[in-house]
């Protein structure tokens, strides 16, 4: 039987699609686009749109970016309509019968280049979902590679009707997933669909059967693809994170419905039980935001458990929805937003959502227990409350939560979290253990760790144990095998031995290296105890005098009564804005943690001290944030930053602590944030016996078989999937010349695949401390040949394509970040002039300056863009308002210049200037030199033949400097 061609792919979709209520229409080019455009708003509208309506609309919708026309589809546009009326055009409805629905294929859009798209969904006129296929057998990453082309080609051409685009659906008809039109997303932000017990919808007919229907559309643009205002992006949610939502906004009507009937409402609660990294915030920000929009629910509460939580929380809200909530800084303001008092003038947040709060459980307690609160809050004690509580597996919330039941009549209470209480794992207080169960009823919806690693939402853990282990008969010494104790000894006096503890600091200096990939990515060590951590700290001070390492390190903890965690939970820590408060039992700790911030102060040019509260907190901020910097290489921690902390740079965490249960998944879960393909796993390393600990945990956390999934194989395992991966490596290429003779494209796409998936498995086989190349069957130097000719043929498909722009080898991704080299082009010059942007002061903008020029004047490719780039920085980059600002501001800068040059160029050699133009254009797409006829074509007075031999080949240098600074690796 032959394979299903792409064509009968797209075919039998639309096919489907017509036969789901879509109406098939055929539309070929951006003229017939626009005459539709207005057929479908006119129905949409209820009037008959002129063609002088229809310009004032068009030029409304050409305008800004993807973001921008994001926001315009949302909204209503008013016209000047021809009979001298006000009238206002509407593009999208809430309820999807109103709405048009309409399949159409390969519309062909003109930009840099002609492209033509696969299948595109027309919602009232518009195209809203993008669909591009690839025939079975190939990788689904071409497909997303192919839009991410269509983006820079040609997407915002032509009036820039495709930039509406709010989702991209991309399929090989055995693999099928959905993004949102987000230009600086990964294809790790690509996701399945699902059911609400997580069974994936792979198959292209499948997905399209739940998916890609009108309802299902119109809710996902609606309600579920969200306008990040921090990052000016648009995010669409996962399937697990839209089901958590629905679950409680159900039961919230359940609720409703019941009230009135006498029955009681009491275990009407839920939470949801959303494994650690899955993206619990934007779940709990959109169930918030849609319960306001409810009539009969007084206010929504989001409760989180620390004042650093609540500024990041707000924070991250306000993200998703400018200035949608203000945090509450103080006691009082938690009680006037309840109330609706009146606001001082000052300080007025016309955008806030009056009825969203997001507070810390603490300033929560003090309203309803303070009598100078209490009584102010009296009056909205029968009102209909909803609180959702973050990281409800909180030990103190069993307390408190009673507080919030008896004042609050009304109420009703969901809860998020990664790792629920049990009764397992259940901290006994008071005489009374309390479950998540317990305090929420019922779990409404489940995402496991499990699920998230299967869904490639979060990465595996890579666990090894270091230390005075029993040996297996391997016959080989592991470096792994040091005289470490750990376990056995009950007395804390060995367990925090200065021998014992210089020991792992050596260890971790030796490899910190290896398992950060050279210090790409950061690690964070947790240790028993305070005076623990002194003395780790100290003793890499000590070394780093020494001149043994060059490892920044920083470290925070809070210096109250701070004894060995007897529940081994990783969670007692004290609440962050009250740990400033003067300890005097505890001096001697508090004098050590203000020597080193000190340290931290002078490292990076600031003055945090403990003395004040408030730039203690700041440096809680400010560490936080250089960790997701990389700007430090190891954070030390006894319980802080263990949860509630993300950063996707942080792949490593070093532990010399007795963790267990969800105390241990939530430490761990800090490394498994998804980034790149380098970081491929999270890397924890145990100075002490945790493996049955670990298992317990996996198994109470997700089922009894979950540690095949979450844990990555051993060393030795890899070690034969590497060598297996190179059997078939040299059954395509005998040795690295034999490259050179591959016959054709598809041979050479066998080689990519091969060496690349090699690439991926040294990448993961680097980050163990007993790696070497003498333990698999290439040889480093024979390795490194083979990559070599692996770059020679990413360099042909980039560049010379001339001869074949269907390269099939032009959509494959090379995956190069795995070779552990910075991929020098403009995208990495954006990242640093990001960096450049957030310069703390003149010292570190300097540094970074002088950094990124050398970058660029040391790269072949980028030196024409030298001056270029230094100018931008110069004149524009102080202008621009924050580092996520600098790429639409580079990009908008680049076309300036891009436009001033063409001018120039025509000007100063009478050239005309739309041929000057189109030789451009032809030059970028057939890759090749410009002939001298087509030259001879751009003069405004063509040439004697005596003066071709000196002008023409004059000009040719110019059009290719001229391609190579505006359009080379841009």
């Amino acid at each position: 039987m032959a394979y299903q061609s792409e064509q009968e792919l797209e075919n039998n979709l639309v096919a489907q699609l017509v036969k789901g209520s879509f109406e098939k229409v055929s539309i070929t080019d951006v003229a017939s686009l626009t005459a539709n455009l207005k057929k479908q708003l006119s129905k949409l509208n209820g009037f008959d749109i002129s063609d002088n309506e229809l310009k004032q609309i068009r030029n409304a919708l050409a305008k800004g970016n993807v973001f921008d026309k994001a926001k315009t589809l949302r909204d209503r546009l008013q016209i000047n309509k021809d009979d001298g009326t006000v009238g206002y055009v509407r593009f999208l409805d809430d309820d999807f019968s109103k709405n048009y629905f309409q399949v159409t294929q390969q519309v062909t859009v003109e930009g840099h280049y002609k492209n033509r798209y696969d299948v595109t969904i027309l919602v009232n006129g518009l195209p809203l979902v993008q669909i591009e296929l690839k025939r079975r057998g190939l990788e689904l990453k071409e497909a997303f590679n192919q839009i991410n082309r269509y983006q820079r080609h040609s997407y915002w051409a032509e009036d820039g009707l495709f930039q509406y685009v709010q989702v991209f659906v991309i399929s090989n008809g055995v693999n099928t997933k959905y993004y949102a039109n987000n230009r600086k997303q990964s294809f790790k932000q690509t996701f399945f669909w699902a059911d609400v017990t997580n069974e994936r919808y792979t198959d292209l007919t499948k997905f399209a059967e739940v998916f890609l229907t009108p309802q299902h559309l119109t809710d996902m643009i609606t309600k579920y693809v969200v306008l990040n205002e921090t990052d000016r992006i648009l995010m669409v949610m996962r399937p697990y994170q839209i089901y958590a939502t629905e679950a409680i906004i159900e039961r919230v009507a359940e609720r409703e419905q019941i009230l009135g009937q006498n029955q009681s409402t009491e275990a009407l609660n839920g939470y949801i039980w959303h494994t650690t990294g899955s993206g619990k915030t934007l779940t709990s920000f959109k169930t918030a935001q849609l319960l306001t929009g409810d009539s009969k629910i007084h206010k929504v509460v989001f409760v989180v458990d620390r004042k650093d939580l609540d500024y990041q929380t707000s924070k991250e809200f306000n993200g998703f929805a400018k200035g949608c909530v203000d945090s509450t800084d103080n006691t009082k303001l938690l009680v006037d937003q309840f109330t609706d008092a009146p606001i001082p003038a000052d300080k007025v947040n016309e955008k806030r959502n009056t009825k969203l709060i997001v507070t810390t459980i603490q300033k929560l307690n003090n309203a309803i227990s303070h009598k100078r609160y209490s009584k102010r809050m009296q009056p909205v004690q029968d009102k209909n409350i909803v609180f959702i509580f973050d990281e409800c597996h909180r030990s103190q919330f069993g307390d408190t939560h009673q507080k919030i039941t008896k004042f609050f009549t009304n109420h009703q209470m969901f809860g998020f979290t990664g790792t629920p209480i049990f009764v397992e794992n259940a901290v006994s207080k008071s005489s009374r253990k309390y479950t998540t169960t317990d305090l929420f009823n019922k779990a409404l919806h489940k995402y496991t760790i499990v699920d998230a690693i299967k869904d490639e939402n979060v990465l595996k853990f890579n666990v090894e144990y270091v230390g005075r282990y029993k040996k297996k008969d391997s016959g080989t010494e592991s470096k792994n095998e040091v005289d470490i104790e750990v376990e056995g000894i009950d007395t804390k006096e060995l367990m925090e031995s200065d021998v014992r503890l210089e020991k792992i600091t050596d260890y971790i200096i030796a490899q910190h290296k290896r398992k950060t990939h050279s210090k790409e990515f950061t690690g964070m060590f947790c240790v028993s105890s305070v005076p623990a951590l002194i003395k780790y700290y100290e003793l890499f001070a000590k070394k780093k005098v020494e001149g043994k390492h060059n490892l920044k390190i920083a470290t925070i903890f809070s210096y109250a009564a701070n004894e060995e965690d007897p529940d081994a939970d990783g969670l007692n820590e004290v609440v962050l804005d009250k740990v400033a408060e003067p300890q005097a039992a505890y001096s001697h700790s508090r004098d050590k943690l203000e020597q080193f911030i000190g340290d931290y102060n002078e490292m990076f040019s600031c003055s945090y001290t403990t003395k004040d509260s408030e730039s203690f907190y700041n440096y809680y901020n400010d560490i936080s944030k250089k960790v997701r910097e990389r700007k430090i290489d190891i954070l030390l921690v006894v319980n802080m930053f263990l949860t509630g902390f993300d950063s996707k740079t942080l792949n490593t965490l070093y532990v010399d602590k007795n963790l267990k249960y969800h105390g241990l998944i939530q430490a761990y879960s800090r490394t498994n944030r998804i980034l790149n393909e380098q970081k491929s796993q999270g890397n924890i390393v145990c100075f002490r016996n945790l493996k049955e600990r670990t298992d317990d945990a996996l198994a109470l956390f997700s089922n009894k078989d979950a540690k095949d999934t979450v844990i990555m194989p051993p060393y030795e395992d890899f070690l034969k999937l590497f060598n297996k991966a190179f059997g078939s490596l040299l059954a395509i290429a005998p040795d690295p010349d034999s490259v050179n003779d591959l016959e054709d494209e598809n041979q050479e796409l066998e080689f990519v695949k091969a060496f690349r998936e090699l690439m991926r498995l040294k990448n993961i086989l680097s980050t163990f401390a007993d790696f070497t190349f003498d333990d698999v069957r290439p040889s480093e130097q024979e390795f490194e040949d083979y990559k070599s000719k692996y770059l020679d043929l990413h360099d042909k498909v980039k560049t010379d394509n001339a001869k074949d722009k269907e390269s099939i080898l032009e959509e494959v991704d090379f995956e190069l970040e795995l070779l552990a080299m910075d991929v020098i082009n403009v995208a990495y010059i954006l990242q640093l002039l990001s960096k450049l942007k957030q310069a703390e002061n003149e010292e570190d903008y300097q540094y970074q300056y002088k950094a990124l020029m050398q970058v660029v004047g040391g790269d072949p490719s980028l030196r024409s863009k030298q001056e270029l780039i230094d100018k931008f920085i110069k004149e524009n980059l102080p202008d621009v308002k924050s580092a996520e600002d600098v790429d639409d501001a580079f990009s908008a800068y680049w076309e300036l210049e891009k436009e001033k040059a063409a001018n120039e160029l025509a000007d100063e050699e009478n050239l005309i200037p739309e041929s000057v133009k189109d030789l451009v254009e032809r030059m970028i797409f057939s890759n090749q030199e410009p002939l001298r006829e087509d030259i001879v074509a751009t003069m405004e007075k063509p040439p004697s033949v005596l003066q071709r031999k000196k002008v023409i080949p004059r000009l040719a240098e110019r059009f290719k400097g001229f391609v190579d600074t505006f359009y080379r690796d841009m």
